[in-house]
């Protein structure tokens, strides 16, 4: 027969903690406190499998349910002595929801169930204080009709608050226990006319009502979205804890608490939390009264005036810090707890893992290795690698009151504040001036790079986390909102407009690009600190990292701060964001509207030392460690003149009339440019652009190795390959100009390889192998090609699919592991099959995603190569891969007998 509901209290119980799939995290940590012979109230636990039953067959349950749910209440009533229902010794019950992770305040929960007209008299003389009982009805009244009768809580509220004017008190505690006689008789009226029936007296109804309540929030629209946003599975389900109340608002020697058994914003290990005397658990947590704080020492930081829980109850305060001990010890991780203490006596109603704050996780972490806690391996494995956020870029105080007026995706994290610019432009003149500006634009394309890079974030009303505004963003370190719809730009006006809201050219707005969301005014932000504890984890986490990690980096300051956050290299050079500055924008446009190839040429001579510069930098910078610079890569058209003062600068510069710059805008624009004429596809129409691209680096490298004396290692990378001849066509210009510059200055050292980047090449991975040197996989344009989506516009629709449950995820954030993964492993597979030494490596922005990171580990990649603020997140993430991977073989291990 089945077994549904797990028992606990009385220092035994039927589960443990490492049955939180079955029971839940509360569940299976109330279980775990009660083996431990800690005070917990007695309780039993409805498992998970019967919440995904209940939404298998029509919110109905197993028909061994009932019996042993029936069971497990006697055994609670026998444990306190009191029944459930009996109007003497009432037994009184709380229903609270348990998924197997937290989700804190998203689900449902019902207190001082049990309580009718009956019942309330018998707690009154069990208690001895009728004003106790009193309010403890009008609590479940108020609470069950919201939660399970769907009569909405201001319901209540108006009542309450219509009676204190009456009584001409403001406070719930100056009211006496007729008052919340006269609460209850209105509460239950406004019940009935609600629902046309009466509030329900019989207990059993009350339990089973509640039940299905808690299991109905699993589906509610906020625990549906809480859910969404971190990753939990929907068929997880969640399960319900029953367990019997224990009063903290009896007299003043009662009370109820939430603590933390160290602090969770900066991971001092010191007691941390707050108490209420006479009160229940919501009063805590819902702001009706100041809560006071449970040491001397937090009151003191505090500057509080109330005293503190170390002082009126110092024999409760002492059980207490030793329960916070031993939970520390048994679980070796900071602890949330929550405890009522009844008429002096402790009672613990819940612990779990404490949510923290990136800089206390870390500090937590190291000290509970240096204390002996755990060791350094299960240190790297604790810390959450997408945290790490947090600690390289400026967040928003969480105490500044904020007008948020439009969201949008969470495209680049951090949050600034600036005056809007319309223009690229207008944002780089106004920051040169010394004004901090906001960039808002429709979309961002190439030419918006120096707006971008003077702007303090970036906002667009289209595209995705994957749009040129957000890559860009993320490469730059600058926070970025995109695709914020609501938002209306209007150019003419210089205006944008949401609902009712219209923000003015010039105007203060502050973005959070951690959250997505736009406001009004600037918000005070909060600049993060780098501890030592990051360095000593992060040494952890490369000790055990079996890949390695670059960065994308174009330039010299991008490389500077990868290098900074660790990186072993530059995995991904983009050239052309280096022809969009101003001086060299001018010598790209008359090459791109040259008739010949000799004007080609002769506008390239002009731009070859501008490159060679920048390589030189960059190898200055990157000091030996190897550095993948992709050839040209996007269309033209992108390059192009747009104004007519831009088309009369380059009349002037080449000669041509302003009609034939024109007409040359017209002849190179394409229907759909991301497939088109773009990539190697440049190249093999006009070999002299790689030709100089080539000759530019090999001559940087040759500078750099005379001036420092060790050998630079360039990789050339030709991207958007589909067929082997155009590699080996362009490998051949390649070679050709590595070969005149060694000649000339001296053996340069190099590998030529190639972007995968289209299914095709993926699938010709074993020939294009035989010539390529290694393979970087280009996953941002390999994920539109391989879906047919446009990563600028899936972002309007995406979402809906995420809510239909077409996709889990945004497939331009986190790697598609059917699909595109499994084009991965082909060419991986395939490559190594034909030149087993290939180097490989992930150079799309999948490499800064902790998923797609291990994935790439689990594929065997040489690196990943992302953003260099996501540098030490991709470390991280690549040494869990590690560990996870060496658990799994030491699991599958044959071992002699």
């Amino acid at each position: 027969m089945a077994k549904w509901v797990y028992s606990f209290g009385g220092g035994a119980a039927d589960g443990r903690a490492e049955m939180r799939n079955l029971l839940g995290g509360k569940g299976a940590n109330l279980a775990e406190m009660s083996a431990l012979g800690l005070p917990v109230p007695p309780g039993f636990t409805i498992t998970t499998e019967v919440c995904t039953f209940f939404y298998k067959h029509g919110r109905s349950y197993p028909e061994e349910l009932k019996r042993q749910v029936q069971e497990a209440l006697k055994r609670i009533e026998e444990t306190v002595g009191a029944r459930f229902g009996d109007a003497k010794m009432p037994l009184l019950v709380s229903v609270r929801s348990g998924a197997r992770v937290s989700m804190p305040g998203m689900m449902d929960t019902v207190l001082n169930l049990g309580l009718n007209d009956r019942t309330v008299e018998g707690l009154a003389r069990q208690a001895e204080d009728e004003r106790f009982a009193y309010d403890s009805y009008r609590r479940f009244i108020q609470m069950y009709g919201d939660v399970v009768l769907g009569v909405e809580h201001h319901n209540f509220e108006e009542i309450l608050e219509l009676h204190k004017e009456d009584r001409g008190v403001t406070l719930d505690t100056e009211l006496t226990a007729d008052d919340w006689k006269t609460v209850v008789k209105a509460y239950k009226a406004r019940v009935e006319e609600a629902l046309g029936r009466p509030f329900p007296q019989d207990p059993e109804e009350q339990l089973w009502g509640a039940i299905g309540a808690v299991f109905g929030s699993w589906q509610v629209q906020r625990a549906v979205t809480y859910r969404r946003l971190h990753g939990i599975p929907e068929d997880w389900g969640t399960a319900v804890t029953v367990q019997a109340m224990v009063f903290g608002n009896m007299g003043e020697d009662c009370a109820t608490g939430v603590a933390f058994t160290r602090n969770p914003s900066t991971g001092e290990n010191a007691f941390y939390g707050e108490y209420l005397v006479n009160a229940q658990g919501e009063d805590v947590v819902a702001g009706i009264r100041t809560p006071q704080h449970l040491t001397v020492a937090g009151k003191t930081a505090n500057g509080s005036t109330l005293p503190a829980m170390e002082e009126v109850m110092a024999g409760v305060f002492a059980e207490l810090d030793e329960v916070r001990h031993r939970l520390e010890r048994h679980y070796r991780d900071m602890q949330d707890i929550e405890f009522t203490v009844q008429k002096g006596k402790l009672f613990m109603l819940q612990t779990r893992s404490g949510k923290r704050t990136a800089a206390a996780a870390l500090r937590i972490a190291v000290d509970m290795v240096h204390e002996g806690l755990i060791g350094e391996r299960e240190a790297v494995a604790r810390i959450d690698p997408a945290s790490l956020d947090q600690l390289l870029h400026p967040m928003l105080d969480p105490k500044a009151k904020r007008q948020v007026i439009a969201r949008g995706l969470p495209a680049s994290p951090g949050a600034a504040a600036g005056h809007v610019a319309f223009t690229a432009d207008e944002a780089e003149d106004r920051a040169a001036k010394g004004e901090k500006v906001i960039l808002v634009r429709t979309e961002t394309s190439p030419e918006d790079i120096h707006g971008m890079h003077a702007a303090q974030g970036i906002l667009t009303t289209r595209g995705g986390m994957t749009s040129h505004a957000a890559v860009v963003a993320r490469g730059m370190g600058r926070p970025c909102v995109a695709g914020a719809g609501d938002l209306r730009i209007d150019a003419v006006k210089r205006t944008m407009r949401v609902r009712d809201v219209v923000v003015k050219d010039g105007d203060l707005i502050t973005i959070d690009g951690t959250k997505g969301e736009v406001m009004l005014g600037e918000v005070p932000t909060i600049q993060p600190e780098l501890s030592g504890d990051f360095a000593t984890l992060m040494g952890w986490a490369d000790a055990v990292r079996k890949t390695g990690v670059r960065a994308n980096a174009d330039t010299p300051a991008d490389a500077r701060t990868a290098r900074k956050f660790g990186a072993e290299g530059i995995g991904l050079c983009r050239t052309e964001h280096m022809f969009f500055e101003a001086g060299r924008i001018v010598a790209m446009r008359e090459m791109i509207m040259a008739m010949d190839e000799a004007g080609r040429r002769r506008a390239l001579e002009k731009i070859l030392p501008m490159q060679r510069d920048d390589f030189v930098e960059l190898f200055r910078i990157m000091k030996g460690l190897p550095v993948t610079i992709r050839l040209l890569d996007p269309p033209l058209h992108e390059f192009l003149p747009h104004t007519d003062a831009e088309m009369g600068e380059i009349a002037k510069a080449t000669g041509l009339s302003v009609d034939d710059v024109r007409a040359r805008a017209a002849q190179l624009k394409e229907a759909n440019p991301m497939l088109g004429h773009r990539g190697c596809r440049l190249a093999i129409t006009y070999p002299e652009i790689c030709e100089m691209q080539a000759r530019a680096i090999f001559e940087a490298a040759a500078i750099v190795q005379k001036e420092s004396g060790e050998t630079v290692e360039p990789e050339v990378m030709i991207p958007l390959v589909a067929w082997m001849k155009e590699f080996t066509i362009l490998k051949a210009i390649v070679d050709r100009v590595a070969a005149e510059v060694s000649e000339r200055e001296g053996k340069v050292d190099y590998l030529v390889g190639t972007m995968i980047e289209l299914p095709r090449a993926c699938l010709l991975a074993d020939e294009i192998a035989a010539e390529a040197e290694f393979f970087s996989y280009g996953t941002n344009d390999l994920t539109q090609t391989a879906f047919g989506l446009s990563r600028d516009d899936a972002g309007s629709f995406l979402q809906a699919y995420e809510r239909s449950g077409i996709i889990s995820e945004d497939p331009f954030i986190s790697i598609d592991r059917q699909g595109v993964g499994e084009l991965v492993k082909i060419a991986t597979d395939r490559g190594r099959k034909t030149r087993p030494d290939i180097k490989l490596g992930i150079c799309g922005e999948h490499g800064g995603d902790p998923a797609s990171v291990a994935f790439c580990c689990e594929v065997g990649l040489d690196y990943v190569s992302c953003s260099p603020y996501r540098v030490p997140i991709a470390r991280l993430a690549a040494a869990q891969a590690a560990l996870r991977s060496e658990a799994r073989s030491q699991k599958t291990e044959v071992r002699p007998e």
